[in-house]
């Protein structure tokens, strides 16, 4: 195998989903639309995103030994990522999300992790050598933390450039974060990390230097229709989205944490790099599903 110019670890679900005009209260039943079902999870989302962007991915990921596992793997090998390294859990079954998308584009979501819990510090340390051949890793949270924080002593040992997508958001410690080069949160994750309110410009930019002295040596933090507030090399820039008309949010965030590892792998400068990637995720919101709904190159 060629060296992999992207290493992502991280979680593969299957998303099931259901179309409805609004999103459900606590305890109210309402009668959905379509449904379908699809292949996702954050890892999987950004390592397909990546692939379809025309890079070399390499994805490190588990899976439980059932057809959604099955089905995973081999799209993955579709869009030509390097599957070599994908483990198989007896014990536990492939993750599941269940996914409920309103008109207006916007969705709520539950995951049952299943083998993505599984996925353990011995598992990579095995692959510790294949993974220190990247030039980028890019890490979710839907793996244990553990594991996480394994992966970033190893891109901080090794001086490779690692992203860490937050999300689903939890505390992290100041060891892990000042391990990281850079950390794309959403509003929500921003808020959660810092503790910061995030109501316009002034409290954005607060809450990103608050992540900065962390130790992180890049933040961005992304706000959906608006862009994203980068903060790199002490500069504050935002970078404002395509206009779009959203159908489906789901998977967005994946798509800009794909290309924007993609655009840093071919040595853009992180303004540029973020502006690549809100055009990739203004595409995605335009189609249904998560990596259904990344873009191929020629579409940026």
């Amino acid at each position: 195998m060629n060296n992999p110019s992207i290493v992502v670890i991280g979680s593969s679900n299957t998303d099931m989903v259901i179309k409805t005009t609004k999103l459900p209260q606590p305890g109210e039943t309402i009668l959905g639309g379509n449904f379908f079902m699809n292949a996702g999870g954050k890892g999987a989302n950004q390592a397909v995103a990546a692939a379809k962007l025309g890079r070399a991915v390499t994805f490190f990921t588990k899976v439980g030994n059932d057809i959604f596992g099955e089905q995973a793997i081999a799209l993955f090998r579709k869009e030509g990522i390097e599957t070599s390294f994908i483990l198989t859990d007896e014990k536990s079954p492939s993750g599941i999300a269940l996914i409920t998308v309103d008109e207006k584009g916007e969705n709520c979501i539950v995951v049952a992790p299943g083998a993505n819990n599984a996925l353990s510090v011995a598992d990579l340390r095995r692959q510790k050598a294949i993974i220190e051949k990247a030039s980028v890793i890019l890490v979710q949270l839907e793996i244990p933390l553990e594991t996480v924080e394994y992966v970033a002593s190893i891109a901080a040992n090794a001086k490779i450039k690692m992203v860490l997508n937050p999300a689903p958001a939890c505390q992290l410690s100041d060891e892990l974060l000042g391990r990281i080069n850079i950390i794309t949160p959403n509003q929500k994750e921003a808020e959660m990390l810092t503790g910061i309110k995030i109501t316009d410009k002034k409290s954005v930019e607060a809450a990103a230097m608050a992540l900065h002295k962390k130790g992180i040596e890049t933040v961005i933090i992304t706000l959906g229709s608006e862009g994203a507030l980068l903060l790199h090399e002490n500069v504050f820039s935002m970078v404002n989205a395509p206009v779009a008309e959203a159908i489906d949010t789901t998977g967005a965030g994946d798509v800009f944490n794909g290309a924007l590892v993609v655009a840093l792998s071919e040595g853009m400068k992180m303004i540029n790099a973020v502006e690549f990637a809100c055009k990739a995720a203004s595409i995605s919101v335009t189609r249904l599903g998560a990596q259904a709904s990344a873009p191929y190159r020629k579409e940026i």
